[in-house]
C-alpha cells in the first residue's frame, strides 16, 4: 500500500510539474483558439435585414452573409430577413421597445437621427478612420445623412435616386408621343394613352409610401424649390399649407382625375407594379433605382430592350431645378449601443464586408446604384440600368420628404396621399399634414 500510494503522489507531482512548465504556451494557445481540445466560445451577433427578394442585389447581399459564416466560423449571425414593405415597421416596434438588434439596415436621415436621440446607435468612427482608403473611396456627401454631430453611425451599401420616370420606348413610338417635358406634356401623353386603353402610369402604392417618396417628393420639388421645403421641416417661414405645396397636391389629384393610374393602386405593391410595366401593361411608371435589380432579375431581355428613363417634367411657374430628382444615399448597417468588446469588433468586421469595394462591384453589377466609386461595365448590366446611371450624371439630387419628415409627419402625408389619389381635397390634406408638423416642432421644444 505504501508503494502504491508513493507510486500516486509521484504522478501527481509529475502532473502539477508538466502543467506549471507549460502554463504560458498553453494561455497563449487558448488566447487563439487552438488549443487541442479546447473550444473557443463563438461570439454571437443578430441581424436584421430585408433582403428577401429574388432581385440580383438582395440576392448578393444574402450571399455574402452567407459567405462571411464560412470564412468567420468564430462569429455566429442569427440572422432574420423581414420583406421591405414590413420592415421599417417592425424595427420601429422593436426601438420603442429598446430591444434593438444588434445590426440592422437603416435609413440616413430621419430614422438615424430618431435612433439617434433615442440613444439606441453607437457611432463606427473608429472603424471608418481604421480604413482610410475605404472611407476616401465613397462619393462626396455619402456619410452626410448618416452622421450627427461628427459622429457617423453607417456606411451606405447602395445609392437610391426615388423619382426616374420609365417608359416604354415601343408604346411611345407606336403612339407617336416622345417622352414629357413640361406637365402639359404629361398631361397629353395621359389622354393619349387612355385613348388607346393603355395604362398611362403604372401605380403601386398598397404600402403607402411610394407616391410619396417617388412621385410628390420629386413633383413637389419642382412647384416649390427645395428651401421651401428645408423652411417647412424646419418650421421657419414655411409651411405645408402654402398655396406652392397645396398646388403640388393639385397636380398629384389632376394625374388621379384624369386617369393616369390604373383602378386598385392603392392594393398592389411597388413589386407588383413593376412586374404590370415590365409585362407592358403599362406606358409608364415613376419608381426608385431599386427597380432596376428587380427588373434585371424578372423582366425578359426584350422588355428591357424597350425601357427608356428621364426625370419629371417641369410644371408652370415651378421654382425648382428641373434637372433633378429625389433621391438619397443607400441604407447602411446600423450598430446597437449594446454591443461591445469581442462583439464590437466582430461587428465591425461584417459591417465592412457588406460595403466593401468587392460587394459594392458586385452590388453594381447587379444592377443596383451604389454610393460608392466603382467604374460600370456596361456588358454586365441591363441597357435600362446603364442609361439610368448616365442620366444621373446629368442631374442633381434633391430630398426625399420622408428622409427629412419625422416618421410621424411622413404617416400622416402618406396616408394623406393615398386619400388624396381616391379623390380626397388638397387644402384639407396640407391641413392635417401641417398640423402633425406643428404637433412635431412643439414637441422638439
Amino acid at each position: 500500500m505504501k508503494k502504491t500510494w508513493l507510486i500516486a503522489l509521484l504522478t501527481v507531482m509529475t502532473i502539477s510539474m508538466v502543467a506549471c512548465g507549460n502554463s504560458g504556451s498553453k494561455d497563449a494557445s487558448q488566447e487563439n483558439g487552438s488549443t487541442a481540445g479546447t473550444k473557443t466560445e463563438k461570439v454571437k451577433l443578430s441581424i436584421w435585414h430585408n433582403y428577401t427578394g429574388d432581385d440580383l442585389r438582395a440576392q448578393t447581399m444574402r450571399a455574402t452573409l452567407e459567405q462571411f459564416q464560412k470564412d468567420n466560423p468564430d462569429i455566429q449571425l442569427d440572422i432574420q430577413g423581414i420583406p421591405p414593405d414590413g420592415y421599417r415597421a417592425r424595427l420601429k416596434t422593436v426601438a420603442a421597445a429598446n430591444e434593438m438588434p444588434d445590426l440592422f439596415v437603416m435609413w440616413p436621415g430621419i430614422m438615424t437621427k430618431e435612433f439617434d436621440g433615442g440613444g439606441l446607435l453607437q457611432p463606427i468612427n473608429e472603424l471608418l478612420d481604421s480604413k482610410p482608403e475605404w472611407k476616401e473611396g465613397f462619393l462626396p456627401n455619402s456619410f452626410s445623412d448618416f452622421t450627427i454631430d461628427g459622429n457617423t453611425y453607417a456606411v451606405p451599401m447602395a445609392m437610391s435616386p426615388t423619382s426616374i420616370l420609365y417608359y416604354n420606348k415601343k408604346m411611345f413610338s407606336e403612339n407617336n408621343v416622345e417622352p414629357p417635358k413640361t406637365w402639359d406634356d404629361m398631361m397629353h401623353l395621359v389622354e393619349t394613352f387612355n385613348k388607346a386603353k393603355i395604362t398611362p402610369i403604372a401605380l403601386g402604392n398598397k404600402a403607402a409610401w411610394l407616391a410619396q417618396s417617388s412621385i410628390l417628393s420629386s413633383l413637389g420639388d419642382r412647384v416649390t424649390g427645395t428651401e421651401w421645403f428645408l423652411k417647412a421641416i424646419a418650421g421657419e417661414g414655411a409651411k405645408f399649407t402654402d398655396p406652392e405645396f397645396v398646388q403640388a397636391l393639385a397636380y398629384l389629384k389632376q394625374l388621379s382625375d384624369a386617369k393616369a393610374f390604373q383602378d386598385g393602386f392603392n392594393s398592389i405593391d411597388n413589386t407588383q407594379m413593376e412586374q404590370m410595366f415590365a409585362q407592358g401593361k403599362a406606358a409608364m411608371m415613376i419608381d426608385g433605382g431599386w427597380a432596376l435589380t428587380n427588373l434585371a432579375a424578372n423582366a425578359s431581355p426584350e422588355a428591357m430592350a424597350d425601357m427608356g428613363a428621364t426625370v419629371l417634367p417641369t410644371v408652370p411657374g415651378g421654382k425648382g431645378d428641373p434637372d433633378s430628382l429625389s433621391g438619397v444615399v443607400g441604407t447602411g448597417l446600423g450598430l446597437s449601443k449594446n454591443v461591445d468588446g469581442a462583439r464590437r469588433d466582430a461587428a465591425f468586421k461584417l459591417i465592412y464586408t457588406m460595403a466593401s469595394p468587392e460587394v459594392q462591384k458586385k452590388t453594381l453589377e447587379g444592377n443596383q446604384l451604389v454610393s460608392y466609386k466603382v467604374e460600370l461595365d456596361t456588358s454586365k448590366v441591363s441597357p435600362i440600368f446603364a442609361e439610368v446611371y448616365k442620366l444621373l450624371g446629368t442631374v442633381h439630387t434633391t430630398p426625399v420628404y420622408d428622409g427629412r419628415l419625422s416618421s410621424a409627419v411622413a404617416d400622416v402625408m402618406n396616408n394623406g396621399l393615398q386619400e388624396l389619389l381616391m379623390g380626397g381635397n388638397p387644402e384639407n390634406i396640407a391641413k392635417k399634414i401641417q398640423d402633425a408638423q406643428d404637433k412635431e416642432l412643439a414637441a422638439s421644444k
